[in-house]
């Protein structure tokens, strides 16, 4: 079959990567792809928001399926797009209708369904204008640290943690007017959570579910969790606190309820789901849904997916899912990102990326990066992802680091601390 995957980063190569692997596949697409994806597949020059121009694709290149990486198509409707359409609703489509996407582009709509669906997740209330004094009433009854989330998508830059009380009522005001643009038009006042966190991925086809390996990733630019939050500085699958009895509480409480909620409340879904989870004294809490594969986690996450991936996905878009098995490589995986000097505040793009050539007994994927009159350069702030099997996480650590010190480009950047929580 002929796959288009509609993204450009390290996620999206991953797939890639492990799509590549599959007996059933042709031809593999990519809109618009990065350095990286032109060499499993081809490149086309479409962004993953041009719905006309993604339709033409389809239909010119025989395209079977299509696989969405990023969430804001989604949010968008993509999938919407195609079930509408004629000549497009017959191909099998992975990633859910822009309803079902919500769980992602609401902050306000998530805690909703968690809430109807005894999901458990922290306390919280939902503040436009028109009740911001009882927003403020409710921030006086929280303990520090305060949690405030931008209901809508903002690039992952919408969630504030803050120490002071009158800091957080400001903060609350600031976003209110605008802070984050419309996304912040209604904003989420959180219970702060304590303890330690995990990405947990499940496949559905809206009625069966398949558990995919779990994942560690590391958000702050800083050694230690310190600085900015960023995309992601790498990741760790599998997560040793994450054990059979946590991964059976996951299930219980959290995947099957919110597979289960999804039915009751009518909304067909087809695709991935992100559980952002928290570990608080060995009970999982809900931080966040995502309607997509992770990033870092994916380029760890494929590593240690050992069966037929297009036949998962395949199950999740034709709802054959109940059909499939997942088999699991007990080797570790550890991914670390390469970013962009400067990032997560700004940086330049075009910076020429050397020894690529040079690394070994790793995979690297691209993010961030663009081939200009035949040399890879940086086009991100994430710009490449080096993943590496390891017998424990020490080893596919240490394998990662050493392929890491191979590559150079001006202004190179990486964390040396991964794993040093677990």
């Amino acid at each position: 079959m002929n796959i288009l995957i509609v993204g450009s980063g390290g996620r999206e190569h991953a797939m890639a990567w492990k799509i590549k692997q599959s007996p059933k596949l042709n031809q593999l697409f990519f809109a618009p792809g990065n350095a990286g994806t032109s060499h499993l597949g081809i490149n086309l020059s479409i962004g993953s928001s041009d719905f006309g121009a993604l339709k033409k694709a389809v239909l010119d290149n025989q395209i079977d399926m299509v696989l969405v990486g990023p969430e804001v198509p989604l949010c968008e409707g993509l999938h919407d797009y195609f079930s509408a359409d004629v000549s497009l609703k017959d191909i099998l489509f992975v990633g859910p209708h822009k309803y079902g996407a919500q769980l992602e582009g609401s902050k306000d709509f998530a805690k909703e369904f968690m809430q109807q669906h005894q999901i458990p997740t922290a306390k919280y209330l939902s503040v436009t204008h028109n009740n911001l004094n009882e927003g403020l009433s409710f921030l006086k009854t929280m303990n520090s640290p305060y949690v405030l989330k931008a209901d809508g998508l903002a690039a992952g830059k919408g969630v504030l943690i803050i120490n002071d009380l009158q800091e957080a009522e400001e903060s609350l005001k600031e976003m209110l007017n605008g802070q984050f643009g419309s996304a912040s038009s209604k904003v989420v006042i959180e219970e702060f959570l304590s303890g330690i966190e995990c990405s947990v991925f499940a496949i559905t086809d809206g009625k069966d579910y398949c558990i995919l390996p779990v994942a560690k990733d590391y958000k702050r630019i800083g050694e230690g969790d310190t600085g900015l939050n960023t995309g992601g500085m790498g990741a760790i699958s599998p997560v040793p606190f994450a054990d059979e009895k946590f991964m059976q509480k996951v299930e219980d409480q959290i995947i099957r309820p919110t597979v289960q909620g999804l039915q009751e409340d009518h909304i067909q879904y087809n695709g991935f789901i992100f559980f952002g989870l928290i570990s608080c004294k060995g009970e999982p809490m809900v931080i966040e849904y995502n309607v997509r594969m992770g990033d870092p986690e994916t380029e760890a996450v494929m590593l240690r997916i050992k069966s037929d991936f297009v036949d998962l996905l395949i199950g999740a878009a034709d709802g054959s899912l109940s059909d499939k098995t997942i088999e699991i490589d007990e080797r570790f995986a550890a991914t670390l990102m390469l970013v962009s000097g400067g990032y997560p505040g700004s940086y330049e793009k075009g910076k020429v990326i050397h020894g690529l050539e040079n690394t070994g007994n790793s995979i690297v994927f691209h993010a961030g990066t663009v081939e200009k009159g035949g040399e890879i350069c940086t086009n991100g702030g994430r710009v490449l992802a080096i993943s590496s099997y390891g017998q424990n996480m020490e080893e596919a650590l240490s394998l990662s680091y050493q392929n890491a010190q191979l590559i150079d480009f001006e202004g190179m950047y990486f964390r040396k601390d991964l794993g040093f929580d677990l």
